[in-house]
């Protein structure tokens, strides 16, 4: 398979669950992307078009940790995101796992915002 495909099916996968997934003022969506080496996490109002909260592997905080974009990353970004969500006032999601499958970091990801208090 070449890379363009794999990119293809990718696009395709995320587009099949933003067409069921969306964020709202009560609910926003929770959207994990993992890169190579790092891992992003934003809470989203589709409604608005807006981004209510923000925290990747990148953040100042948790770079001193050298995060990796793997399961110990994930369980560290998402107690992290909980946190600053709760700060701003978001207590449920919907989850938007970006096209990966659920299992292995983004379960890692989804099982400790979960048990942070996130309700999704």
């Amino acid at each position: 398979m070449n890379s363009t495909y794999k990119a293809e099916l990718l696009q395709k996968r995320r587009w099949r669950i933003r067409k069921k997934v969306v964020g709202t003022a009560m609910r926003p969506r929770l959207s994990v992307k993992f890169s190579g080496q790092n891992i992003y996490a934003q809470a989203i109002n589709d409604e608005l078009g807006l981004t209510l909260v923000f925290l990747g592997t990148l953040d100042p905080e948790l770079r001193k940790q050298k995060l990796g974009a793997n399961i110990a990353g994930a369980t560290a970004l998402a107690t992290a995101f909980v946190t600053k969500a709760k700060a701003v006032g978001i207590t449920a999601v919907v989850f938007d796992r970006s096209g990966a499958l659920y299992h292995g970091k983004v379960k890692a990801f989804a099982d400790t915002a979960r048990a942070g208090g996130l309700v999704f």
